[in-house]
């Protein structure tokens, strides 16, 4: 393991994205044991910034709102060798999105339109960023693309177990020169 760290720099860390429900709280603990790194989930930091559940804070704050405070937050995060789970919205935000690749690689983690309703129904009570009355599908397209954008490496996580994935983003991570990680 420590071989293998000796790629990445003291300040590097990793960020997932995608979807709700494309496994990013699922997978981030497990690719911090993997790397012997720490693990933080985004959703949790602004939960306890608010001291409410997601979902309470986007219906107090308004869509508008909670994507600025998301971006706020985020983009003054200052964690090192961690595996940070982002919420699905930090796309909307080029601060936060500036600010994770300035940590290091921006891991999308990909799952089709079906499996994502599948996994998350209408999306109630989950803190889904969006307008209201839009639709999972039209969320989902509308975010595709900016989680394409940001992407250093895509994984679809429907296609394979968590562990797998994990995998995946490890040996991709291994593949990566020192030099590289941070000029992703």
């Amino acid at each position: 393991m420590e071989e293998w760290n000796a790629n990445f720099s003291e300040d590097c860390s990793v960020s997932l994205i995608g979807m709700a429900g494309a496994g990013k709280s699922t997978l981030a603990p497990l690719l911090a044991a993997k790397l012997g790194w720490e693990y933080i989930d985004t959703d949790s930091i602004i939960e306890a910034y608010y001291g409410r559940a997601l979902q309470g804070i986007v219906d107090n704050l308004g869509v508008p709102a909670f994507r600025k405070a998301e971006e706020y937050l985020l983009s003054s995060l200052g964690v090192v060798r961690t595996v940070i789970s982002t919420g699905g919205s930090v796309v909307y935000g080029e601060k936060a999105m500036e600010r994770l690749k300035s940590l290091g690689p921006v891991i999308y983690l990909h799952i089709d339109c079906e499996t994502c309703i599948e996994r998350v129904g209408g999306g109630e009570g989950r803190g889904l960023a969006r307008s209201p009355g839009q639709s999972l599908e039209s969320l989902y397209e509308e975010r595709a693309s900016l989680y394409e954008k940001y992407a250093d490496f895509t994984v679809d996580t429907y296609k394979f177990s968590p562990e797998e994935c994990a995998e995946k983003v490890f040996q991709w991570l291994g593949s990566i020169e020192k030099k590289q990680v941070k000029d992703l």
